[in-house]
Order: C-alpha cells, then structure tokens, then sequence
C-alpha cells in the first residue's frame, strides 16, 4: 500500500472530481447488491441450514466478494491497466481486512447479546464498507 501522506493526498485529488462521485455511487449500488448477497447468503446457512454464525459469514463473504469484484472491475473503476488476477488478489486482500473488520463487529454485538445474527451481521457489513472502498479505489483498481 502507498504511503498514509500520498494515500490522503490521492483522497483529496479525488474528492475534487466529479468522476470520483459517480464512482462512490456506483461502488455504493455495487456494495448494495453485494450486501443483499451476503445477507441472503449468510441467512440461507444460518437460518436454513443451521451453520455457526462465523462460517455463515465466511461463506456469505465468499459469494459476495466474487459479485462484487466482478461488478466493480467491469462497471464501477473499469478494468483499468492491470491484469484481472492481479486486481482479484489485491480485491481479495481488501475484502479479506474488511472480513476481519466484519466478524470483528459481529462478534462483539452477538457476544454482548446486542441484537439478533441477522441484524449483527447487516450492521457488521456497514462498518467494513468504508475501509473496503477506500482499499479498491486507492490500491486494486487504481
């Protein structure tokens, strides 16, 4: 990852750019569809089939990360000059923080008995989304 001084100086240059706003909203519908997938994900093996709440995450994570990638490479930043493998590593590793971030939250508010998986994991998801946009806006597709 580039430098914390270069890293906020990239952030200011975007934040100028018309373009970077249209990019936000499409990594937000992008992010939206993803959220759906992993909550229908995450409920289907939680709910239906009865899978601890961590692994029902992973799993969920697994099928969204692949949706959002897809997307966002294709319609939100472009394919740009890198080559797809290696835009789905750096992706994969983004997604991978913000999975940590993600059990992170759910495990304090599920542990503290603060609200049901469901509503523990859609608020988990909202914390990491941030972190994940900044990492693949600045890092994978840049």
């Amino acid at each position: 990852m580039p430098p914390a001084n270069e890293i906020a100086l990239r952030i200011r240059a975007a934040a100028r750019r018309p373009a970077s706003w249209v990019q936000l909203l499409k990594f937000g519908l992008v992010g939206g569809s993803g959220y759906l997938v992993n909550l229908a994900v995450f409920a289907l093996l939680a709910g239906s089939f009865g899978v601890h709440h961590v692994i029902a995450a992973v799993g969920a994570f697994c099928v969204a990360v692949t949706n959002n990638f897809l997307w966002n490479r294709y319609w939100t930043f472009g394919p740009g000059e890198g080559p797809a493998h290696f835009q789905a590593a750096r992706f994969f590793a983004v997604s991978l923080a913000s999975l940590a971030l993600n059990i992170g939250v759910l495990e304090l508010l599920i542990s503290n008995h603060l609200t049901g998986e469901l509503t523990a994991q859609a608020i988990a998801v909202a914390v990491a989304m941030p972190f994940n946009f900044l990492g693949n806006k600045l890092w994978t597709f840049s």
